[in-house]
């Protein structure tokens, strides 16, 4: 359940483009597509459409609207308001946009997504790059393209996009309580090239000023710490429960027992007190970023 994944707007009028492939083993994302894709084919035919004037009418192609309505593409937000507008839905198709963001992102996303919306605190050791939640688009785009064996170019779409979504947890109100510790190694790595490096930094200074944030900074000349067995993730929740995971703990599996919660909480604190200040972990991705 909180395994990351290190992961356009393509042009009208192409005949499969503006839309997502949804993942055939995602049984609740099928069945939503397949809802909408019914309810849109519904609503063309009632009107007296073609599919190929309905997909002029839209400005998509006619094989775009007919995997749509069989549910075998995602339709995006624009395609679902130009439907509702052509087909005089009154909000009805419009309002469908809801259903389907939910679902445009691979499922484990989803669900991690939905964790970290309902988490109070997030800790995060990540030892090999940059923590999800605090990658750039473009980080998160070159770690997806560069999976082997290679993810599709929709996968890799809907991988960035589903990272980004996660970035919501920064805005939400009231805010949780966000703690990072990043090993040095991942600051220095000029994943995406220098450009995209800088970016990455910069997205690390601006998000360890805020308030409810402590980045911090594990030093590559620190000799041990109990983090070497790999990265840890901790959320708990409003109600008292938790669930955390490590690479290094109980088979990388997600647990929620307290006495292995414990151990985790003990791991990631101990982390914590070898790592830099948040301050003078802020100071030296300062200096990193003025050596690229």
């Amino acid at each position: 359940m909180l395994a990351e994944s290190n992961g356009t707007e393509q042009p009208q009028g192409e005949a499969d483009e503006p839309g997502w492939e949804i993942d055939p083993d995602d049984e609740s994302g099928v069945a939503v597509v397949a809802t909408v894709g019914r309810q849109l084919k519904l609503r063309r035919e009632a009107a007296g459409m073609r599919a190929a004037e309905f997909g002029l009418a839209i400005g998509y192609g006619e094989d775009l609207v007919y995997k749509v309505e069989s549910g075998k593409r995602i339709p995006r937000p624009e395609y679902l308001d130009k439907a509702d507008e052509v087909l005089d839905a009154g909000g009805l198709i419009a309002a469908m946009k809801k259903d389907v963001e939910e679902v445009r992102y691979p499922k484990k996303i989803r669900d991690l997504a939905k964790m970290e919306a309902k988490a109070v605190e997030i800790a995060v050791y990540a030892n090999h790059g940059i923590h999800g939640l605090l990658q750039t688009e473009g980080h998160a785009r070159v770690l997806l393209e560069t999976r082997q064996p290679p993810y599709s170019q929709d996968e890799v779409e809907r991988g960035v996009a589903g990272r980004i979504a996660r970035r919501s947890v920064f805005e939400r109100s009231p805010a949780p309580s966000l703690s990072f510790v990043q090993e040095e190694a991942s600051l220095r790595r000029p994943i995406g090239g220098t450009m995209e490096w800088r970016r990455q930094l910069e997205r690390l200074l601006e998000v360890g000023q805020l308030r409810n944030v402590s980045l911090q900074v594990m030093p590559i000349n620190v000799e041990t710490h109990p983090g070497l067995g790999g990265g840890i993730e901790v959320l708990k929740f409003g109600d008292g429960t938790a669930v955390g995971r490590s690479d290094g703990a109980f088979n990388g599996r997600p647990v929620s027992d307290p006495k292995q919660l414990r151990i985790l909480e003990l791991r990631y604190g101990m982390i914590r007190a070898q790592a830099l200040t948040p301050r003078a972990s802020l100071a030296f991705i300062e200096q990193v970023l003025g050596e690229t």
